[in-house]
């Protein structure tokens, strides 16, 4: 039966399912799911988010009772969306169309979102994954390892993100605001509903061998990257502020320990090759600390992060004045330092530098003078958009 894409009756429940070139198995997951809203009572309906298949998918789906939404756009990410788009029910289920995953379970997801969770996860560990369902390196390597990164980089309880069967409300994804286009949407679905304190649940669900009959879509390590990539662009504490102030910590104990005289360690000596390390490692880490502020900032503007009011409360109060005058003053004190032992030495005929030590040191602050500078104005541009979503959000 073909339904009526316009039809206005009421719809609790939309299971979505992403769907390119599933002419095996699609049919079992819109049957099962149907059979479950009419098992269970519920009002629902079954989308199809199609990403261009050309293997009578779209006809085996409209003649087993589902809608089709067209992705125009290729990407795991585009499917869903389309199909999401689509859905008319308040609650969403979205789940693969190889039949890896149960579809009479809709019911389960449905129950915790009546119990008042935006969110509900599929968690496969805690379930059951038959023998066959998920290559080893995933089971063991590839899943623990991202869902625990996400774990603690977000501070989120959920042990299987990347489950590709999960529930939420249109109201939580729509405030999202989810951006990525492939498998890396999992990702950033989890992480942005942990960042807007969505309320979220796990159910244990059984993960079954694919129908699909041709090599799957995911390409493991290449999709693999792309998840962690966007974790760690999307946690620049970690990545760029966390390793950025080790260095300038280490970098500038090195610097202190060193600017009187060599040293020793036992029978080990450390001198000025060392500071000159010291020094390196310092303006390093003072660069990488830079870019983090960047990327909060843009991740801030853009509204990647609606939940920093501890970087809220700094934007306003910081200014590219307040920079500026930091910036200029460690500038001009290294810059008048090595100015002086410049002149000392020319005094001396350009002789042996008897003062290489401050002249790194003082070098140094000159440098990093320099950066606080031209950060500060960069910052300053980013600050335009950050000023007008200030004030959106403040008319809102």
């Amino acid at each position: 039966m073909k339904i009526d894409p316009q039809s206005t009756s009421p719809i609790d429940v939309s299971v979505v399912i992403p769907c390119l070139n599933e002419a095996n198995s699609i049919a079992f997951c819109i049957d099962k799911a149907l059979s479950a809203f009419k098992t269970a009572g519920i009002r629902g309906e079954v989308v199809i988010g199609d990403n261009g298949s050309t293997d009578g998918s779209i006809e085996i789906a409209e003649t087993h009772g589902a809608r089709v939404a067209n992705a125009t756009l290729k990407g795991y990410g585009h499917a869903l969306r389309a199909g999401i788009e689509a859905a008319r029910g308040t609650f969403i289920v979205m789940g693969d169309a190889d039949d890896s995953y149960d579809f009479t379970e809709v019911p389960r997801f449905v129950a915790k979102w009546r119990e008042g969770y935006e969110v509900v996860m599929g968690n496969r560990f805690k379930g059951e994954i038959k023998p066959g369902a998920m290559p080893w390196h995933h089971k063991y390597i590839g899943n623990p390892i991202l869902s625990s990164m996400v774990k603690i980089l977000f501070r989120t309880s959920i042990g299987d993100s990347h489950c590709g069967m999960r529930g939420f409300t249109k109201d939580a994804y729509l405030r999202m605001d989810l951006r990525t286009t492939g498998m890396e949407f999992a990702s950033e679905f989890v992480i942005k509903a942990a960042k807007l304190g969505v309320k979220m649940a796990e159910i244990p669900i059984t993960l079954w061998p694919d129908k699909r009959g041709r090599p799957p879509h995911l390409r493991s390590f290449r999709d693999g990257w792309r998840h962690l990539r966007f974790m760690l662009m999307y946690a620049p504490n970690w990545l760029f502020l966390g390793p950025g102030m080790s260095l300038v910590i280490a970098g500038l104990a090195l610097v202190i320990w060193l600017l009187p005289g060599q040293r020793f360690i036992g029978n080990i000596g450390f001198d000025i090759h060392s500071l000159f390390f010291g020094v390196i490692f310092t303006l390093l880490g003072v660069q990488i600390i830079s870019i983090g502020m960047f990327a909060k900032i843009f991740s801030y503007t853009e509204q990647f992060d609606h939940s920093n009011v501890g970087l809220s409360r700094w934007l306003k109060r910081i200014s590219l004045e307040s920079g500026l005058i930091a910036g200029v003053i460690l500038a001009l004190v290294g810059f008048f330092s090595d100015v002086g032992i410049f002149w000392q030495w020319a005094r001396g005929g350009f002789g042996p530098l008897a003062e290489m030590r401050w002249l790194l040191f003082w070098s140094m602050l000159f440098f990093i003078g320099m950066q606080v500078v031209f950060s500060s104005f960069f910052l300053s541009m980013l600050g335009v958009s950050r000023d007008t979503y200030i004030g959106d959000k403040r008319h809102q």
